[in-house]
This record gives C-alpha cells, structure tokens and sequence, in this order.
C-alpha cells in the first residue's frame, strides 16, 4: 500500500500537472495568437513590488503592427536578432558566442531571441535561474509552434520597455515625439531600438554621443538587411 502511494506521488502527480500545465499554457498562447494580451507578467511584477501601483502608473499603448511605422520592427530585427525569420526561437549561434566569451572571462551577455524575450516578458519574470530559463524555453517553443513570425513581432513591439514605465512603441512614441508610430522615420526608429537594453537610463529624446553611434550602426544594418521592402516580403 505505502509503495503505491509512494509511485503515485513521484509519478502520477507530476505527469498529471505536467499535462494539465501544457494544456492551460497552450490554450492561452492560442487565444493570445488571437487576442491582444491587455497586460504582461512584467508589467505585473512591477506592480506587485511597488514600482508600479496603479494603471496610471504605466503607458502601454497597443497598436496594429500594419498601422506601425515598419522601420520600427525592422530596427529591432537588426538591432535584436538579425536571424528572426531563419530561426526557430533559438539563436545557436548566438548562444555559443555568449558562452565561449563567458569561458573566456568576459562578462556574460544576453543571446536572446525577439521570441524567447516575448516569452520572459509576457509570461515570466525577472530571473537568472535556471527554473526561469527552463520555463522560456518551454514557452518560446511553443509560442514559434503556434504563433506566426508577424504575430511574434507584433506582440514584442507592443510589450517591450522603452522607458520608464512605459511600454510598446506607441505609448514611446507619443512620449518622447509627440506623434504616433505611424510616422516614425528610420532614425527615430533606430533611436528607439537603442532604447531596448536599458529603457530606464536611455531618452531617445534626448540622445548622448554613444546612442548617436548606435543609431547610425543600426541604420546600417536595417539597409544590410533589405529595409522595410524585406520586411514586407517576410510578414
């Protein structure tokens, strides 16, 4: 009796939350594929330490990404993740350089994917742990298996900080150009991508000589890519 008790509570409880967690986390992902998510876990962790206390706290603007300025997310693809459309939510390559420059004493670096930092920032929390880590893994995959490349971009513009307290890129783009996305050129766009690291510290309004530099690199690169004519070709 107590050695079936015991192979219920080691086997039976874990599949059965396994499967009921797949099940509900699936389910949600989908109708998100749908469904503009009114809020994120990133947003709420916030709320619930005190950095945020009420909705009027916070700027978040939710806009159609066919009514956003495409040099945007194009700047964004070259700034963050410049394999989005051949990857499968994992850079490998990028991976394996974070890590070998970790091996060789240099600060470790982030390596994420435009997927996986949908996946922390909707759903998870602020965390270097390896329960943390297994867990956007888990939702990345399932994110690039249900959701198409467009709905994956449009969701990461829409959630992500641009400032203190204030995210996706219509609620930054009325703060600091008083104007909407819409009408975003390519270097405020590209300033804006710049933005992305450290929202907190980094006012595209007011940008120092280090953003400059970036924003003309990122510019760069937005060409290298095939501007926003490749983006459309993409999405």
């Amino acid at each position: 009796m107590k050695t079936k008790l015991f192979l219920r509570f080691i086997i039976f409880y874990p599949v059965s939350f396994f499967i009921v967690f797949t099940l509900i986390s699936s389910a949600i992902i989908f109708i998100l594929k749908w469904i503009d998510p009114p809020t994120t876990a990133f947003i709420q962790s916030k709320a619930t330490s005190g950095i945020i206390i009420s909705t009027n706290d916070y700027k978040y603007d939710w806009k159609n990404i066919d009514k956003i300025s495409p040099h945007f997310p194009l700047a964004v693809i070259a700034s963050e993740d410049q394999l989005f459309f051949e990857h499968n939510g994992f850079d490998v390559v990028q991976i394996q350089k974070a890590i070998d420059e970790m091996e060789s004493g240099r600060r470790l670096r982030g390596a994420s994917t435009i997927t996986q930092q949908v996946a922390k920032n909707l759903f998870l929390w602020e965390d270097k742990s390896f329960i943390r880590k297994g867990l956007e893994a888990y939702f990345t995959i399932l994110i690039e298996l249900i959701w198409t490349k467009k709905r994956i971009l449009e969701v990461y513009i829409n959630i992500c900080e641009l400032g203190k307290n204030i995210y996706g890129i219509e609620a930054a783009s009325k703060y600091y150009f008083n104007k909407s996305s819409e009408r975003l050129t390519p270097g405020e766009a590209a300033l804006m991508a710049v933005v992305l690291p450290r929202p907190s510290v980094r006012n595209p309004a007011k940008p120092s000589q280090y953003m400059i530099n970036r924003r003309e690199n990122i510019l760069r690169q937005m060409n290298n890519l095939g501007g926003k004519e490749m983006l459309k070709k993409k999405l």
